[in-house]
């Protein structure tokens, strides 16, 4: 008898608890264990959305390029990260070109809901196209956000509050840099820069500084003898010599134009590498600010 009620106590439990797990779960995970899987293009998109589905149950991203990749102006996929993709539920891209490989992307994974972050945002654009460095604008950053939040909450109905409380909390946190940064350049008497590359342009348009020369127009593309030369005499008529190299690039061009100028080299980070870390961008982002308040006091 004992034995008897031993065996229906087991079979009752077995019972309740497979109840429970017989329909998708409130942590988005589904009969098969899939978990909702969202993949970003790349280190600044990464940033973004790992903040707004911060805590979310079920909800996994990956970045789908290594997180020393850079800029994907020329980039090639791999058979990985198409792996990747199939077994997506999303895709955020920056957007703006960026992503060469986007419309390939949208026609090959019917199945992939993909977010164009950059949509709601007004490009800049000069002799050489669109520039697609929207996220380096801290304004800019915070309409990525909104955009994500508001695209994953449709391609995922059921964390939609989650995903807009997530977005709201880091939005506060992406709009106070933004005024502590202004606190530390808008009273920087110096506003002529020249940087590494065409990163800048948004930043440059946000806290109010004319970037006077590009020394590489396209990273490892170095200048030619007349562009060099250009850069060495916009560098002489500045009363503030300063030149701004990337930490994701070689140093050498600048360091050409720092022997004939006499000007000191700083670094400004496009945040495109990092750590695997939610504040990344934010702390990135002062540090910028202190090296501009150092180099142009």
């Amino acid at each position: 008898m004992k034995k008897i009620l031993t065996l229906c106590l087991c079979l009752l439990l077995a019972a309740v608890f497979s109840g429970c797990g017989s329909d998708k779960t409130a942590d988005n995970t589904d009969q098969n264990g899939k978990k909702f899987k969202i993949v970003t293009s790349f280190y600044p998109i990464y940033i973004e959305t790992i903040n707004i589905t911060k805590g979310i149950d079920g909800v996994v991203v990956e970045n789908m390029t290594k997180p020393q990749t850079g800029c994907l102006h020329d980039y090639q996929m791999t058979p990985a990260d198409m792996k990747k993709l199939e077994n997506a539920d999303v895709f955020v891209a920056n957007g703006a070109g960026m992503e060469a490989f986007l419309d390939d992307i949208i026609n090959e994974q019917k199945q992939l809901y993909v977010i164009d972050s950059s949509a709601n945002i007004p490009l800049l654009v000069d002799e050489h196209g669109e520039n697609a460095h929207v996220w380096v604008s801290v304004s800019n950053s915070i309409t990525q956000v909104q955009t994500i939040a508001e695209e994953l909450s449709k391609a995922d109905p059921q964390h939609a509050e989650q995903y807009h409380k997530n977005a709201d909390e880091y939005i506060a946190r992406l709009q106070q840099l933004k005024d502590e940064m202004h606190a530390v350049i808008d009273p920087l008497p110096q506003r002529k820069i020249v940087t590494f590359h065409e990163a800048f342009p948004y930043f440059a348009q946000e806290f109010n500084l004319e970037i006077v020369g590009v020394i590489e127009r396209e990273p490892g593309t170095s200048p030619s003898p007349s562009e060099l030369t250009d850069i060495i005499n916009q560098v002489k008529d500045m009363p503030t010599k300063a030149l701004f190299a990337e930490p994701q690039y070689s140093s050498t061009a600048a360091e050409a134009i720092a022997n004939e100028t006499g000007a000191k080299i700083y670094t400004l980070d496009p945040v495109v590498t990092g750590a695997d870390d939610a504040d990344a961008y934010i702390e990135a982002m002062q540090k910028n600010a202190r090296t501009l308040q150092e180099a142009l006091k």
